[in-house]
């Protein structure tokens, strides 16, 4: 591993605090920021950047004529200077993964760019890969995606808001193969598509529960063809999805031509390449498909690109940044949405599957406060010191922890460590981790950057220095898609059995006489529990899992099942984060999270 960014410094680690020590000759970790507890966005306002070609240029070797600036903070990287970097060896690959979410927060996001930032420190050359954040969360309940504290990505503000327009191409295009079906109904309907089998339906970035079902084309011939329709929100489109898989363009639009938009009567698919509108749309997002770089408030590369979520699609960043990354660092740290269950067995199954990625490094995130809430704990109550509760909840983190011991993975449990936490609720974790064979490092990166996640970035690069592991997939391509749902219900989330809607099991029959029962399964679930029932917290076994309508994505290459009550198109709270935010005295935005 190259060591070409920083001198390694030996280290001292403190089990109370969590902070490793490393001697005057270390500079403090977010030097002339304000101190923690400010606002992340003062934070992040306070900090004083470098110029993205001159960082490019440093910590890449990056020429500035293989950049796209937008602005002087953030950068695309171009197609062109991408496809020379095919030769190049890849780098090691560290997945960032987590317990079961609560409200009482993780840190996944946070912990991945502290990670990135104490592996630099230690004297590796890392990158970060991150998912660009959806406004829906950012105006809704769950704010923004750039980290916190001293761990953030920057510019906070841009990224967290419409960043370099991505998500607004994606929307564009997948709005226009919208259009251009409706358009076709209008026309003749040249390919036969059956109006009530029509598949494909809008998008928008932000949460609004009154477009989830719509009825289209009224008001008379002049205005279309009545039928049913409805709003996913954008990071839940197919879209989306092909973008964050695909390889370069042609593979781009090889694969938006093979999207499926409905059905013949006699239930043959109709493909968007039918009806001409793979070419428009590739061109729409061409420019999206380039990865966008970025810093960490310590000036240390990021890439952010992509962003489904992970309780409905893939949940991981793009192919294309994790791999460019790969091919410019000697260690690239990334992460997959919410919970081990959701975010990282759909990075195993369909983004590895795809791309041939592997990961030789697994972090599982948890706090003491989360696992708090799993052991029994209400919100209100978690700063109350409970070391049972916590031992009660360590039962949601070792299921994560065997879970991806099942596909070949050694994971290293991360605790993000919070000034509440006490000596007797840190060893509940500590004792459960030594139960199922984890090592565990405590990091506090949120208060003091690189310095507090030095101990967790040392387990790391010891991790990299063993062979890498060899991963399992839980299922083959060849099983049922039926199974594939039953195998992941019972060997991940403890499931007894499914139970599919007489729609759904319709559905896969049709998914898999049109030849796509092959793919892997995406499950569409709630993040809060291992059930479909996102009350349920801990690690419930034997409840069955419900599935009540499954989606085609033959351009992404996976088969979507949707349990209980999850939504496509989430709602907003009673008290939207959209009312704190505004412009303050000088034109800057406040209320931003």
């Amino acid at each position: 591993m190259s060591q070409h960014r920083s001198t390694v410094r030996p280290a001292s680690f403190d089990l109370e605090s969590g902070t490793a020590s490393c001697g005057a000759s270390c500079a403090s970790a977010g030097d002339g920021l304000p101190p923690p507890g400010t606002p992340d966005i003062e934070i992040a306002r306070a900090a004083r950047p470098r110029a993205i070609l001159d960082l490019a240029a440093d910590t890449l070797d990056i020429p500035s004529e293989s950049l796209i600036p937008y602005g002087h903070t953030k950068a695309k990287i171009t197609l062109d200077y991408i496809a020379g970097l095919r030769t190049r060896p890849r780098g090691q690959l560290v997945l960032v993964t987590a317990i079961t979410p609560t409200p009482a927060g993780e840190g996944k996001t946070t912990t991945s760019v502290g990670l990135n930032d104490g592996l630099n420190r230690i004297g590796l050359n890392s990158a970060v890969c991150l998912r660009e954040p959806s406004l829906g969360p950012c105006f809704g309940m769950k704010g923004g995606a750039a980290g916190g504290g001293r761990a953030q990505v920057i510019p906070m503000e841009d990224i967290n808001l419409h960043f370099t327009g991505d998500f607004h191409a994606i929307t564009a295009a997948h709005n226009l193969l919208a259009a251009l079906i409706d358009n076709h109904l209008h026309w003749g309907n040249a390919q036969h598509l059956d109006v009530r089998r029509v598949s494909w339906r809008r998008v928008m970035d932000v949460n609004d529960r009154a477009l989830r079902n719509i009825t289209l084309g009224l008001g008379g011939p002049a205005h279309g063809i009545p039928r049913e329709g409805g709003f996913d929100i954008t990071v839940a489109s197919e879209v989306m999805a092909v973008l964050c898989l695909a390889t370069d363009l042609s593979d781009l639009q090889e694969r938006l031509g093979g999207i499926v938009i409905g059905l013949r009567s006699d239930k043959s698919p109709v493909f968007a390449r039918d009806i001409g509108a793979d070419g428009a749309m590739t061109v729409l997002l061409r420019d999206a498909l380039a990865p966008n770089l970025v810093q960490t408030l310590e000036h240390n590369p990021a890439f952010i690109h992509g962003g489904p979520f992970a309780n409905i699609a893939h949940g991981c960043n793009s192919v294309m940044a994790t791999d460019t990354a790969l091919r410019l660092n000697d260690v690239v740290v990334t992460e997959a949405g919410f919970g081990a269950d959701l975010g990282a067995e759909k990075f195993l199954h369909i983004k590895c599957r795809q791309s041939g990625l592997r990961p030789h490094a697994v972090v599982v995130v948890a706090t003491v406060r989360a696992l708090k809430m799993h052991g029994g704990v209400a919100k209100g109550d978690l700063g109350i010191p409970d070391p049972d509760a916590v031992r009660r909840g360590t039962s949601n983190l070792q299921r994560h922890v065997t879970n991806l011991q099942a596909f070949g993975l050694a994971p290293i449990v991360a605790i993000n460590q919070f000034s509440g936490d006490t000596r007797a609720e840190l060893d509940a974790v500590r004792a459960a981790c030594d139960a199922v064979g984890v090592p565990v490092a405590l990091a506090s990166h949120w208060a003091d950057g690189s310095r507090g996640s030095e101990n967790l970035a040392r387990l790391v690069a010891e991790r990299l220095d063993a062979p890498p592991p060899e991963v399992r997939f839980l299922y083959p391509d060849s099983m049922p898609l039926p199974d594939k749902i039953r195998t992941v219900a019972q060997r991940v989330y403890g499931a007894a059995d499914i139970t599919l809607d007489w729609l759904a099991q319709r559905g896969l029959e049709d998914i898999a006489a049109q030849g796509y029962g092959h793919l892997p399964i995406c499950i569409a679930k709630t993040q809060y529990s291992f059930s479909a029932d996102p009350g349920v917290k801990g690690a419930p076994e034997g409840h069955v899992l419900p599935i009540r309508e499954v989606r085609l994505a033959a351009g992404a290459g996976f088969v979507v099942a949707i349990c209980g009550d999850i939504m496509t198109m989430p709602g907003l709270p009673q008290s939207p984060a959209a009312l704190h935010i505004g412009l303050g005295p000088g034109g800057e935005v406040v209320g931003l999270t």
